[in-house]
């Protein structure tokens, strides 16, 4: 049997990373966390002291080491050697990453990288992410953006993040989608990519839904 490619985009706290996971595990198929390359990389300019310096951030992104692991139950991320997969998760990267997600050269670095895992993938992957409908993937089998409405999507990361502020929250959905979408866009469903409103829908739910799509895609 062929690989399947199942690539889920959307905004912040619309659910990806938790409706990825659980359709990869049920699946038996990889799963990628595009953002948490992007994390590795902002984390990296963070330690150097290079945040603010593009030129010393596309070098940078060339030259890291990035090794990602694609268990869904247990996805990890290291550094040039260096674990990080707790570390990205700091509110300081989250608050950070856009400044390296918005660099052209990154983008293509690691959509490069992006791309070689998706390939090594022998029975297929789940990935989710900035792009992944449009530009890592666009021949993937299912395609889905993913939506919810403002207040479910702050609800969600502030259950993710915990203990954040308004102001913080705030900005880690509407300040980082309105920063992401001058780049990528993943507030449109291009043509072929299904929208799925998970404002009403549980967990499973939500799975349920890309799964029956996977399943009509390989009939």
């Amino acid at each position: 049997m062929q690989p399947l490619v199942i690539a889920i985009d959307g905004p912040s706290g619309s659910g990806k990373s938790s409706t990825s996971k659980l359709v990869a595990t049920r699946l038996g198929l990889a799963y990628l966390d595009t953002g948490s390359m992007y994390r590795a990389i902002a984390l990296g300019a963070m330690q150097a002291g290079i945040l603010d310096d593009r030129d010393a951030v596309v070098a940078f992104a060339k030259q890291a080491k990035l090794d990602v692991g694609t268990d869904p139950t247990a996805p990890t991320i290291a550094v040039d050697g260096v674990d990080v997969t707790a570390e990205i998760r700091d509110p300081q990267v989250s608050a950070s990453v856009s400044k390296v997600a918005v660099i052209p050269q990154v983008r293509a670095t690691l959509t490069a990288q992006m791309r070689q895992i998706v390939a090594a993938a022998a029975a297929g992957v789940v990935l989710e992410g900035r792009d992944a409908t449009t530009v890592i993937t666009p021949g993937a089998d299912v395609r889905v953006l993913l939506v919810a409405d403002a207040q479910a999507r702050m609800t969600r990361r502030n259950a993710e993040l915990g203990g954040l502020n308004q102001s913080d929250l705030t900005d880690q959905v509407v300040r980082r989608d309105r920063d992401d979408a001058t780049v990528s866009q993943f507030e449109t469903p291009a043509p072929g990519v299904t929208v799925i409103d998970s404002t009403n829908l549980t967990l499973d739910q939500a799975a349920d839904a890309v799964i029956a799509l996977a399943a009509a895609a390989t009939r």
